[in-house]
């Protein structure tokens, strides 16, 4: 009788290393990218488990190197879910902490009646009088030319 692979022998163990690696990686990055590779895992868990119920139901038709394959898969994708999901829950409790701290802040600020810093800022005290270019055109007596032609004459004229 011919023996075949489980349904899930190469994929879930490829899901199962792609996201063990993504995870690692997603530590630095913030956790942020940590919910791909949890999914990637979840995927392969999934499809591993399916795989092993397969082979339980009917174990002479499939091969046993496929189902420890699967089985491997099965624990590195378990691997995956727990290393991604501590990873995005300790960069979301974080970010929960630090908004919490500047929202906070931001919310004294506001009730003491500061001002952020763009709002008072040095060029609200700036003195146009002695600024360089009104010193020297009232030194040089430069005046406003007036334009010769006469608009109103012209308007009238019509």
């Amino acid at each position: 009788m011919f023996k075949s692979k489980l349904p899930a022998d190469p994929t879930s163990l490829v899901l199962g290393i792609i996201a063990l690696v993504f995870g690692i990686a997603g530590c630095c990055c913030y956790g942020v990218s940590a919910i791909i590779p949890l999914g990637l895992s979840i995927a392969g868990l999934v499809m591993a488990n399916k795989s092993l119920r397969q082979y339980r139901e009917n174990p002479e038709a499939y091969e046993r190197s496929s189902y420890t394959n699967v089985n491997t898969a099965r624990v590195i994708n378990i691997i995956a879910v727990i290393l991604n999901a501590i990873t995005f829950l300790f960069f979301i409790i974080i970010f929960a902490i630090y908004g919490t701290f500047l929202s906070t802040a931001i919310l004294e600020g506001i009730r003491q009646g500061q001002m952020n810093d763009f709002e008072t800022s040095e060029y609200d005290d700036y003195k146009w009088e002695s600024d360089t270019i009104v010193i020297e055109a009232e030194a040089y007596n430069i005046e406003k030319e007036i334009d010769s032609v006469n608009i109103d004459s012209i308007i009238n004229k019509n």
